[in-house]
């Protein structure tokens, strides 16, 4: 019986290889909302722990071409009243704290700029 890992790609060492690949495109592959997360999220994220957790949200949203990212921080950062957590022009994250309603309005604000402006392809908002 052949084991999984003599199938996987490693170097010489027996080290895993692992390969990344941007898929081409323009579009936002995630826009969440976690509306009323415990504070351990906040810890475990590094983000700022000196907030009202009874009304706060978390949003975080992936795209591509990663760069966006920095646009969708500009534009969240305009639109309402939120902490930018997280930006990465790397990986194409974002993550955006504050009060919910402000969130909501942040989040729908950059799906709403990146699909009728820019053609994106835009997944739904998700909401837990």
């Amino acid at each position: 019986m052949t084991d999984i890992k003599d199938l996987l790609p490693s170097d010489e060492e027996g080290r895993l290889r692992i390969i990344q690949e941007q898929v081409p495109g323009n579009q936002i592959s995630l826009a969440h909302i976690i509306g009323g997360p415990q504070p351990i999220i906040y810890q475990k994220l590094g983000l700022n722990p000196d907030i009202d957790y009874d009304g706060a949200a978390i949003g975080i949203m992936t795209m591509i071409p990663y760069e966006t990212s920095v646009i969708a921080a500009d534009i969240a950062t305009k639109s309402s009243d939120i902490y930018l957590g997280f930006v990465d022009r790397f990986s194409g994250t974002l993550i955006i704290t504050g009060e919910h309603a402000e969130v909501e309005t942040a989040v729908q604000d950059i799906v709403t700029y990146f699909r009728d402006e820019l053609g994106f392809a835009c997944c739904k908002i998700t909401k837990r």
